[in-house]
């Protein structure tokens, strides 16, 4: 099955939203089979200094670029406009290993 990367960048003085969502967001990626998604890793994007959330990636399997579309717009992040700017890309891996693909 096609990888795809989800790029998104939080939105300016956005972070009470990533607080309060993030409970949600995190039950939500553990039901993503459910949306016909595998994520395969997943985390925050930080600024330079190493500590302050600026942003999503995921790495996710799936059938389709529209499976992935639907379940990125039905994460809570994304219900509650967290991210600014949000790229779905296929992701072609070419070296390294996320999870058991």
């Amino acid at each position: 099955m096609p990888l795809f990367c989800i790029h998104g960048l939080d939105g300016a003085g956005r972070g009470r939203i990533r607080d309060e969502r993030y409970p949600a967001h995190r039950a939500f990626l553990g039901g993503a089979e459910a949306w016909g998604v595998r994520v395969a890793a997943s985390g925050p994007l930080v600024s330079d200094d190493g500590t302050t959330m600026i942003g999503s990636l995921f790495i996710v399997e799936a059938e389709s670029i529209e499976k992935v579309r639907a379940f990125n717009a039905a994460d809570p992040f994304a219900q509650a406009g967290l991210w600014r700017d949000v790229q779905i890309s296929r992701f072609d891996l070419r070296r390294g290993a996320v999870g058991a693909v």
